[in-house]
């Protein structure tokens, strides 16, 4: 087994994968374009669902890459040997190509060939989809593994709570999985213990999902057309066991971070450190992202904030006084901006967002946990208004006060605290974290026209307000759009309204909108807006037109003629950050 640092690890991964005929493909940024059911892209998947589905991808049918992904799901686990917020995902698909046989023969070539990781066979272990009423028993990719001389013992079948992947949503391309373990050498636990024990005997090192169903609406499987292959490796965990490195946080990914916690805290505590160095990692790459995010009571903004305030409060527990997020995050940038320049470029906003949510929260952090001590006393159970109370005047999440209260034995009034928030007219929490945790892309008929009107968005406002406007983000639900841009002050009605008009103008000449492939260099000599270029770095981009009205580079889906998005309407026009705006919009029916 090599014990290889990460950097090493994906340029390996990556260049097994061309070898094998993959087009590399750049990471998509953290904030999901065009994607209503996620706040962050969450798994290397997100980006590709309409290629999954079907769409041709411009640079062919084989894909490989490293992905920056963000969840939460997983959060109260953060502080134990592997469990993150922020992470990499190594991975390749097969589009319509290869399948099984030929995944996993790839799989076991790189996990065992002393040319790549080494690792023994013998200390592998393989679980496979045991089947149900939706999907049969996956013995083909049982098969596939004996035939490459694994002994039947080391395969295991588990159900679907263990080997399906997707839809992490209510609808999507899914499908059986077969996984990769590597026995430690640790006693089992129990006669029963087997890969997917969370006793620590069995590390998962890799997962190829097969992506043959698309689940529908009415919750039924039915076979895609084209069936998908979608591998995935954690890049931290499997540096860690290559290392022999009994958590992640102890490779050089993470070493610097701690070392510099050690240094700052009179009263160290690991876990608290491993949160830290966790939350404030994801906070800078979130705030590092092209696509501007800031620290905010709604959506990827109360992500952010929840993060960097829980470290805060950590930092606290272990004597760190003053500020002390910039840092924890010269060190996350000092680490990570080789391979990611991003960080580096946009240093200057992540450390001023910091230090102002630093300072934001750290004049309320004492007298919260004061007051949060009196309700305590007064009653071990945390009433919603209470709750509210904490987070209104002194800036504490809800998950905070859940977390105070579990730590004391005590409760807090969840759903009491909701009804609270959502008078007060703010998007609910609940709502972003069901938003967050769900998968993938809605792909509805009212998705597709709202898609399409964001490009027609974009090239009126570019012509009302000049050609400075840029696309800064956006967020589309079946009920409406939501497009971010640049632009240094408020509209004017009059404005607003003559951005609406062209829309409608462009929506009733019946405009044509078309897919053509091109390279970006050709993309752009065309005059197609490629605001997040770095996505498309090699090989050749998706560009849609409609009419002679707009041109982007973007990965649909789309209508096929503007005629069918019926009447366009502004409903708000706000800032969002300096230099930031915000439109909300809908379609109506035509009359």
């Amino acid at each position: 087994m090599k014990a290889l640092k990460a950097a090493e690890l994906r340029k390996l991964f990556l260049d097994f994968f061309k070898s094998k005929s993959h087009s590399i493909i750049p990471s998509a940024s953290l904030i999901p374009e065009n994607d209503p059911t996620v706040l962050f892209t969450a798994a290397g998947m997100h980006p590709l669902v309409p290629y999954l589905l079907g769409q041709p991808h411009p640079l062919g049918k084989r894909l490989a890459d490293t992905q920056k992904c963000l969840r939460t799901d997983d959060i109260e686990e953060v502080g134990d040997p592997s469990h993150l917020t922020f992470f990499e995902m190594l991975g390749s698909w097969s589009l319509g190509d290869y399948f099984k046989k030929e995944a996993i023969g790839m799989s076991y070539e790189f996990l065992t060939s002393n040319k790549f990781l080494g690792i023994p066979s013998e200390v592998l272990h393989f679980t496979c989809f045991a089947g149900d009423s939706d999907a049969p028993r996956d013995n083909e990719s049982a098969q596939a593994w004996e035939k490459l001389g694994i002994p039947k013992e080391r395969i295991h079948f588990n159900p679907k709570k263990d080997n399906w992947w997707g839809p992490a949503g209510l609808t999507g391309p899914c499908g059986p999985d077969t996984e990769m373990f590597v026995d430690t050498g640790k006693p089992k636990c129990s006669p029963g213990c087997a890969p997917g024990c969370a006793c620590g005997k069995y590390f998962e090192i890799w997962n190829d999902v097969f992506m043959e169903y698309e689940k529908t609406v009415e919750g039924k499987f039915t076979r895609l057309a084209q069936q998908n292959v979608d591998t995935g490796m954690g890049l931290e965990r499997t540096a860690a066991i290559l290392q022999g490195k009994p958590t992640v946080f102890e490779t050089e990914l993470f070493s610097p971070i701690m070392l510099k916690l050690r240094e700052l805290s009179t009263n160290y505590d690991e876990r608290s450190a491993r949160i830290i160095a966790d939350h404030l990692r994801a906070a800078t790459f979130v705030l590092g992202d092209d696509k501007a995010v800031a620290p905010s009571n709604v959506e990827q903004g109360y992500i952010l904030r929840r993060l960097v305030r829980r470290a805060i409060r950590h930092g606290r527990m272990m004597g760190i006084d003053g500020n002390f997020c910039g840092e924890i995050a010269r060190q996350v940038v000092s680490i990570n901006s080789g391979q990611w320049p991003e960080l580096s470029r946009n240093s200057k906003f992540i450390h001023s967002q910091l230090e102002a949510e630093e300072e934001r929260f750290g004049k309320t952090l004492e007298r919260g946990l004061h007051e949060f001590g009196k309700l305590f006393s007064a009653s071990p159970s945390i009433s919603g208004k209470d709750a509210f109370l904490l987070f209104q005047s002194y800036g504490f999440p809800l998950e905070m006060t859940q977390e105070l209260a579990k730590e004391k034995g005590g409760k807090v009034d969840a759903v009491a605290f909701d009804s609270e928030y959502s008078k007060h007219q703010e998007t609910s929490r609940v709502g972003a974290e069901k938003k967050f945790k769900s998968g993938l892309a809605d792909h509805s008929d009212m998705t597709i026209k709202l898609h399409t009107a964001t490009h027609l968005l974009q090239a009126a406002l570019r012509m009302v307000l000049g050609t400075h406007v840029t696309q800064k983000g956006s967020n589309i639900t079946p009920e409406r759009l939501r497009f971010d841009f640049t632009h240094p002050e408020k509209m004017t009605p009059e404005q607003v309204k003559k951005t609406e008009d062209l829309v409608n103008m462009q929506i009733g000449r019946f405009l044509p909108v078309k897919r053509e492939e091109m390279t970006l260099e050709e993309a752009q000599k065309a005059g197609a807006l490629a605001f997040f270029a770095g996505k498309y770095e090699k090989g050749k981009v998706s560009v849609y037109s409609a009419g002679d009205f707009s041109k982007e580079v973007c990965t649909g889906p789309h209508v096929d003629n503007t005629g069918k998005l019926g009447k366009f309407k502004i409903l708000k026009e706000e800032a969002v950050s300096a230099g930031v705006r915000r439109i909300k919009a809908v379609l109506e029916p035509a009359k």
